[in-house]
């Protein structure tokens, strides 16, 4: 049986990673809003409101948690290349995805609000010389992280909500 919280398996970063696994990981943000727009293009409103899982969250929590949680990043990216080492803030996630724009809000603003935050993410990504990828962030719950492993962690994040949406659609047989 297949882990419904993992369709892609879970997140392992590899601990240094080639200019071309680099580009790879680029590539995958760049695309993941398309993906995610592919992914619930037709959906209804009582589809969208289903859960990709049971207890998990609905597909327009899924929508409206990648905008969020990318933002987040994106400053996590720009801390870690601007300043020494700097002690990012988490949030917590299950709570913002309670609150009634994450619940309610049509999936329209959120997709909307990744397009160009990809953009401009995967320009800031492109310009980083290899040895900006080896600076480091201290993550109050995983301690020190190289850039690297912060871009290998959101080229799966993409993917790994994709495919929750995915996943659910071919289980449900929706076309």
């Amino acid at each position: 049986m297949t882990d419904l919280r993992y369709p892609v398996g879970k997140f392992q970063p590899q601990e240094s990673i080639t200019d071309g696994q680099r580009e790879q990981c680029i590539r995958e943000i760049a695309e993941a809003p398309m993906k995610l727009r592919s992914a619930v293009t037709g959906l209804s409103e009582d589809q969208l409101n289903t859960p990709y899982r049971d207890a998990g969250w609905t597909v327009r929590q899924v929508v409206h948690h990648l905008p969020d949680s990318h933002l987040n990043a994106y400053i996590r990216f720009k801390l870690a290349l601007t300043e020494e080492q700097p002690n990012i803030k988490t949030y917590h996630e299950n709570l913002w995805a309670e609150l009634h724009d994450a619940r309610d809000a049509p999936i329209e603003t959120s997709l909307t609000l990744l397009e160009p935050l990809h953009t401009r993410w995967v320009m800031f990504l492109k310009s980083l010389k290899p040895s900006d990828f080896d600076r480091t962030l201290n993550h109050p719950e995983y301690g020190i992280m190289k850039v690297h492993t912060l871009l290998q962690l959101y080229a799966w994040h993409g993917r790994h909500h994709v495919a929750h949406i995915t996943s659910l659609k071919d289980r449900m047989g929706w076309k």
